[in-house]
């Protein structure tokens, strides 16, 4: 394989053509490792290194571009990245994050607990659901969502006052409520010793 030409395409990428027919865009700082120049004469295995070399680069940068809007768990920016790299690629990628301390499952879990029951005020199963979407593993769902536990009652009390006290005039409205918070992800047993607690305190 022969580079015919390197040439500056726009910023920091430079563009490769190989054989005078194969284009290839790579930037600068590959091209520099490299010691990559016009006439050069490359092995196949070789090149197909740099061009992993250039995958990688392009994976962490973008997992940096996302990583600057919001956290992310793991399995969320492995499948971020597999869209666009192979599985190869983003495994040396992600291995980069977590060794850098960018991606950190565990503190990634506590804070979205701390978002779905204190911002969301979701119930634990609700919680637990959201925590797996996102690709967290149910037992550590379990271990960040059992700091919430002792004071479920008094967040589901706040929620019931704060929201709902308006459907308490007959049965219809309170059997609204009970619907509602149960897609809010509490348990029966929850939402009724509350309802009760709360229409004891509130003389309904």
């Amino acid at each position: 394989m022969t580079i015919t030409k390197i040439e500056k395409y726009k910023g920091q990428t430079y563009l490769v053509e190989i054989d005078a027919e194969n284009t290839y865009f790579l930037h600068q700082s590959i091209i520099a490792e490299n010691s990559l120049h016009s006439d050069m004469e490359i092995d196949s295995d070789d090149f197909d290194d740099i061009l992993r070399q250039s995958y990688l680069r392009k994976a962490y940068e973008r997992a940096l571009y996302l990583l600057d809007i919001r956290d992310y768990s793991y399995a969320e920016m492995f499948e971020k990245l597999n869209s666009n790299y192979d599985d190869d690629v983003c495994y040396e990628t992600m291995e980069k994050l977590v060794r850098l301390n960018m991606i950190d499952d565990r503190r990634y879990a506590e804070n979205l607990a701390r978002k779905l029951v204190e911002v969301k005020k979701y119930g634990y199963h609700k919680a637990v659901f959201e925590m797996k979407r996102k690709g967290i593993d149910r037992e550590l769902c379990e271990e960040m969502l059992s700091a919430y536990s002792d004071t479920q009652d008094e967040r589901l009390l706040e929620l019931i006052s704060r929201k709902y006290s308006r459907y308490f005039d007959d049965e219809k409205g309170i059997t609204k409520v009970k619907n509602a918070l149960v897609r809010q992800g509490y348990s029966f047993d929850s939402i009724n010793r509350c309802i009760k607690a709360f229409m004891e305190e509130n003389e309904f």
